[in-house]
């Protein structure tokens, strides 16, 4: 399906909860053409060569921790430069310092004046095997978890004990994450393998041909890691379908789903109009679109339950002609919201 805008995605966590390993997993997908946008408060250990083969350079933001920045013009400019359409982007990442606090960088990617990108969701990165030690040290847990989209509970090879007792440390984790943010996918890995599904889509199957074979050469000197695999489910929407259908699938997901998006018709008043719809964790983004040839929606989660998501979908694409005025106010809304 085409997309009309570049998602940026924020990556956050503490220092050593395995973000640049995270972000060399991501640089490592076959065929994917991503920027990195880094900070200069400490060392990065990003795989220079993936970005140097993929981009033309990685832009730095100087000045320490983008979100310490007095505004987000340094932010901006990294944004627009990486969005340039010569690069042809499936996606945009910012690794955050590990004092970065994961609300302002949301509010950042939110509000940024940088045409052609959307926000894409937040990912935090967590220690498993030393949450209690490092990141929920107080009576409450941080604040931080209420800005993510996504939360990887890393380095779960690391923990100690039998295979009950890392269950239940766990769900105590989870739990303590709950207090702050009930509603927020856990993805477990080790080594920061997660499915890049979850994150962004590779417009290309294999590395192009025009890149630098960088990505395959370090795929074979590290290794891949194996990651919980995401389901996608997808249906056609080959007539219009109803405003509030819509509206309420991207509003209430299926449970386990963390990226919806597609292009479909909408029925009004004065004819079908055409939308991309895009759905990162609880975030939603809608854009008026031209048209495709494939319209449709899919929808992508770890453990789902792939006949349940089907027929969501499929109940919101039941073909409707009906002007559906309160439907298409609520939808126009978040175009607003998307677009502000």
């Amino acid at each position: 399906m085409a997309r009309t805008q570049i998602p940026v995605i924020g990556l956050t966590g503490y220092l050593g909860a395995g973000k640049t390993t995270l972000l060399n997993h991501l640089l490592r997908t076959p065929g994917a053409r991503i920027g990195v946008v880094v900070n200069d408060f400490g060392v990065i250990n990003v795989d220079a060569g993936l970005i140097t083969g993929q981009v033309d350079a990685a832009e730095s933001i100087a000045g320490g921790c983008v979100c310490c920045l007095d505004d987000s013009g340094g932010l901006d400019q990294a944004l627009a430069t990486l969005a340039a359409p010569r690069l042809r982007l499936d996606a945009i990442i910012i690794e955050a310092s590990g004092v970065a606090e994961p609300l302002a960088l949301a509010r950042l990617i939110r509000f940024s004046q940088a045409k052609s990108v959307r926000p894409g969701g937040l990912i935090e990165v967590v220690d498993a095997a030393n949450y209690f030690a490092t990141v929920d040290t107080h009576d409450q847990p941080p604040a931080r978890f209420e800005a993510a989209s996504l939360v990887v509970l890393n380095k779960i090879d690391q923990l100690e004990g039998g295979e009950q007792e890392t269950e239940a440390a766990l769900t105590r984790i989870a739990q303590r994450i709950a207090l702050r943010n009930r509603q927020v996918p856990l993805v477990r890995a080790q080594r920061g393998a997660i499915d890049p599904d979850l994150v962004f889509d590779v417009a290309l199957a294999e590395d192009p041909e025009d890149q630098l074979p960088l990505g395959a050469l370090l795929r074979a000197e590290h290794g891949s890691h194996t990651h919980q695999h995401a389901a996608a489910v997808t249906v056609a929407a080959p007539e219009p379908i109803s405003p509030s259908a819509l509206v309420d699938l991207l509003e209430r997901p299926p449970a386990g789903v963390y990226r919806l998006k597609g292009i479909v018709s909408v029925a009004t008043a004065r004819g079908a109009k055409w939308w991309a719809v895009n759905l990162t964790g609880r975030q939603i983004h809608v854009a008026s679109h031209r048209g495709s040839e494939q319209p449709g929606l899919v929808a992508i989660g770890v453990g789902i339950d792939e006949q349940a998501v089907r027929a969501a979908l499929d109940t919101a694409v039941q073909p409707s002609q009906l002007a559906d005025a309160a439907g298409t106010r609520r939808l126009q809304r978040h175009a607003r919201l998307s677009a502000s």
